[in-house]
């Protein structure tokens, strides 16, 4: 049987109060801050985000300048982070905040959840957190958490299962300091209730946790297995105009890494003629892995003026020291050929 709410949210805050890490969002708390760093957390481990987030917010202190600044800029910003598709949508949601609200965030939790790439969670974390309003949030910790407390027994992301969640999650919610509340259940799923080992003897709602009574907490939630991910094989050509400058290519706006530049790339060799290029010999292969897909990237060398073709809008040539905002795969392309770059996040190993 679940947890009477009160048993769970008294400790819950009496532990977050004692235990909960020190975060730069925190320290004086604000809507754009707290928005801000919410989006750049999604899918991303804290450790990467605090250097992200310090001169995000140092260019961009509030919806107004974000909104005035070129997507390209924004990009550059965010290079590395990942999961580009969040930095156009904060881009274009601070926008409406400009257009629509007169640069104020609004406090409704409808209002605010119809701006772009606001979600459920985005809304409940800047509604309960900045705001104060009792509304709930659910992320992989939270689901964590309480499927082990109730012992939800069953597949996450099922729809009807994902509601039981949630219901749960707007339950405790309810009461003093709801803001607190959703990071404590954060926060005691990221340091105590983790994946592996869930520390149960200083769980602060131990004693009202259905699984650790079942002895079943590191079953749960449960895991479906994950259906392989599909592989697609690409060749970048590396060029230079007559200045030695790197020829690169910009992903269309609307696709996957779209607005980011890279090596102009094809999934078949004899392809990067369409894009005005003639392959040479090899110059390194990488791998890099998205959520649902793995691309393997074979370097060569080639001569030509390449020029834009699906899936680029664009191309330019940069001096390797003014590159603009790369993607992930190509900071990996450009490095396994040789490339000296900057210290960007991103850039990992070759394939073995």
């Amino acid at each position: 049987m679940a947890a009477d709410p009160a048993r769970v949210r008294a400790p819950l805050l009496a532990w977050y109060d004692a235990h909960r890490r020190t975060m730069p969002w925190r320290e004086a708390p604000s809507p754009w801050r707290t928005w801000v760093s919410e989006i750049m957390l999604q899918q991303t481990r804290v450790e990467s985000v605090i250097p992200y987030f310090h001169r995000f917010l140092a260019r961009f202190p509030d919806p107004a300048a974000l909104a005035a600044a070129p997507l390209d800029e924004v990009l550059a910003l965010w290079a590395g982070l990942g999961y580009y598709s969040r930095a156009r949508s904060l881009h274009r949601a601070a926008q409406e905040v400009v257009e629509r609200h007169g640069g104020e965030i609004p406090n409704d939790p409808e209002t605010f959840g119809a701006l772009t790439g606001v979600g459920p969670y985005t809304r409940g974390a800047v509604m309960s957190i900045a705001f104060g309003r009792a509304e709930p949030l659910v992320d992989g910790n939270v689901i964590r958490v309480l499927s082990r407390l109730d012992h939800i027994a069953e597949d996450p992301r099922r729809p009807a299962v994902s509601r039981r969640f949630w219901a749960r999650a707007a339950e405790l919610v309810v009461g003093e300091r709801p803001g607190d509340l959703n990071q404590a259940l954060m926060e005691l799923g990221a340091l105590v209730c983790r994946s592996r080992s869930p520390l149960c003897l200083v769980c602060p709602v131990a004693a009202d946790c259905d699984a650790r009574a079942a002895g079943t907490q590191e079953d749960l939630p449960l895991k479906p297995k994950r259906a392989e991910r599909p592989v697609t094989t690409w060749t970048a050509g590396l060029a230079r105009d007559d200045a030695g400058r790197l020829w690169l290519a910009r992903r269309a706006g609307d696709g996957l890494l779209g607005g980011l530049w890279e090596l102009p790339a094809v999934e078949h060799p004899a392809d990067l003629a369409t894009l005005g290029l003639t392959a040479g010999e090899p110059r390194g292969d990488v791998e890099h892995g998205f959520t649902h897909r793995v691309w393997r990237i074979a370097v060569v060398a080639a001569t030509g003026t390449p020029h834009a073709g699906p899936p680029y809008d664009a191309v330019e040539a940069f001096a390797e020291d003014a590159l603009p905002a790369l993607s992930g795969p190509g900071i990996k392309a450009l490095r396994a050929a040789g490339v000296e770059l900057a210290h960007r996040r991103g850039a990992g190993r070759k394939p073995s």
